[in-house]
């Protein structure tokens, strides 16, 4: 119970400087992409700064495994953020790291029960477009046959292709293009049933509520009938006259 309490402590004391180690590595990964002409200098301190936040999430991972009473039962049921820990590590690719720290972020948000749910689906909307947009941006810029070649070409494509629509008048060519391609397309269609689930839940509960009001309702009637009947009853028993022998 000890360490469940320094598990939950320390969660709640990450929390807040995690999500602002994630807005920095938005940050770091957005500025080389969008500045196509930034220095040696200004890129090798962004990824020295996404590499510092990967590292940050690494080792809260490690220091939450270590808080927990069943460890092994943590890493099982946190599998997805092992996954995002050792990922970057296998390639050092850019988009690995931006991966990985999306999910691990996206992870400890989930954890923190004053997040609604909405906010939540609002936020990874923004941070799937927004990342999906310099991703392919960054992947499809410098390809020959590309016809991504803009911020706003991107975010449209990111759009469209997050909600499933594909006009088709802007779509990646390379490898790594398609690779974020599919990874938006799954991300639209989870979000997309995410939000119908839950305005469907809202409507639902909506319902319970006024159906349990409306049984209390009832049930308060029927007790206040059956008083009037039994206060009836006794008023006809006072007014009949009494019995001579």
């Amino acid at each position: 119970m000890k360490q469940q309490t320094a598990q939950g402590r320390w969660e709640q004391l990450t929390q807040r400087p995690l999500l602002a180690l994630a807005v920095a590595f938005a940050v770091a990964y957005a500025v080389p992409i969008v500045d196509n002409s930034a220095g040696h200098r200004l890129t090798a301190a962004c990824t020295v700064v996404e590499w510092v936040v990967w590292g940050t999430f690494a080792t809260d991972y490690v220091v939450r495994v270590g808080l927990a009473r069943r460890r092994r039962e943590f890493v099982r049921t946190h599998w997805m953020d092992l996954c995002a820990v050792v990922l970057p590590m296998l390639q050092p690719l850019r988009l690995l790291r931006m991966v990985s720290t999306l999910i691990l972020v996206g992870r400890r948000a989930r954890m923190a029960s004053q997040i609604q749910l909405t906010t939540y689906v609002a936020g990874a909307v923004v941070g799937l477009l927004m990342f999906g947009s310099l991703a392919v941006l960054s992947a499809e810029r410098d390809s020959p046959d590309g016809n991504i070649r803009t911020l706003g070409d991107a975010l449209w494509w990111s759009f469209t292709t997050m909600t499933t629509v594909g006009y088709g008048d802007h779509a990646p060519t390379t490898g790594l293009g398609r690779m974020v391609a599919v990874g938006l397309m799954l991300s639209g269609i989870a979000l997309l049933g995410v939000i119908t689930a839950n305005i469907a839940a809202w409507f639902i509960s909506r319902f319970e509520k006024d159906d349990v009001e409306e049984r209390r309702q009832t049930e308060a009637i029927e007790a206040l009938t059956a008083e009037v009947r039994a206060l009836r009853a006794e008023v006809a028993e006072l007014r009949e006259p009494p019995v001579r022998t």
